[in-house]
């Protein structure tokens, strides 16, 4: 008589064969489904958009990344370049200076400080012309934290901006003007004067001349903030090449170097021209001519 425990027994083992024949098979499907898988198409990714150049606009509800500058087309005379300048506050003066400093090819950009009043005192802030245009500010964000008008906008504090606040973008034309505040930020009157009061013409020839009015002033000529210089003003090249600031100072008499210029840690010169004062930094060959063979003369 068989014993239960025997009948028990070989059940298990019968058991036991099927688990291993239906173990080896999915072993042998692995490789089979890894070959069909592999012989599907893979995802086809879209073609990337092809670049386009930037086309000037009115307003800020595009961002884009265009270089902020103006290359004015220089006339060649000897072995001199000449172009024709205009200065945020609208005087046009010729330049005259040696063909391989390139100020043509370095392009320019407008610069001036203003004070803005309904605080408890009047206070300073600076209107530059961010080199890389909109990305500059923007950081590639889409969208502004507030819009003031359709070419006036408000967007985050830079990272690592240290002192740097949030920061108002102008648009004039294809020219792009910021205005960095402090992290205490202006009062919502005051950013709104800045966004109705001040105005911008671009020229036929492409610079940016500026008018501001009620609460905001512009600096003029000759007008300084703590010994530097914050009169309209342009500046040529930037970054980490060659630099040059041209500023109208009405009796110019001992050179003080904007701070932008001075702090770019490299070789730096200014010099008077008459009514105006020369600042460059850079190779040493360019600070030598530019402070020894630039000439301006108002036209």
């Amino acid at each position: 008589m068989t014993d239960q425990f025997d009948v028990i027994e070989a059940g298990a083992k019968g058991r036991r064969r099927w688990v291993g024949i239906l173990v080896l098979v999915g072993l042998l499907a692995i490789p089979v489904v890894s070959l069909v898988t592999s012989r599907e198409p893979e995802p086809v990714e879209p073609p990337a958009p092809t670049p386009t150049t930037r086309d000037p606009i009115a307003s800020l509800s595009r961002v884009t990344s265009a270089p902020n500058v103006l290359h004015a087309k220089a006339r060649v005379k000897g072995g001199e370049e000449i172009i024709e300048v205009v200065f945020p506050h609208g005087l046009r003066a010729e330049v005259r200076y040696p063909a391989e400093m390139q100020l043509d090819a370095l392009g320019s950009r407008p610069f001036v400080g203003m004070w803005i009043r309904g605080e408890e005192f009047p206070v300073y802030r600076a209107l530059v012309a961010p080199y890389a245009g909109d990305v500059e500010v923007t950081r590639g964000a889409k969208k502004p934290l507030r819009s003031f008008t359709p070419d006036v906008t408000l967007w985050p504090r830079p990272p690592g901006g240290g002192l740097v606040g949030q920061v108002m973008l102008f648009a004039y034309g294809p020219w792009r003007m910021a205005m960095y505040d402090r992290p205490a930020g202006l009062r919502f009157e005051a950013r709104m004067a800045l966004a109705t009061k001040l105005k911008g013409a671009v020229t036929k020839d492409g610079y940016l001349v500026l008018k501001a009015s009620g609460p905001i002033r512009l600096a003029a000529p000759g007008d300084g903030r703590r010994r530097d210089p914050v009169g309209p003003q342009l500046l040529f090249g930037g970054g980490s090449g060659d630099m040059l600031t041209i500023v109208p100072t009405p009796g110019c008499a001992l050179p003080e170097v904007p701070d932008a210029m001075g702090a770019r840690g490299r070789p730096t010169e200014s010099v008077c021209m008459g009514d105006f004062m020369v600042a460059a930094s850079g190779a040493e060959w360019f600070v030598k001519a530019a402070v020894s063979k630039i000439r301006i003369k108002v036209k």
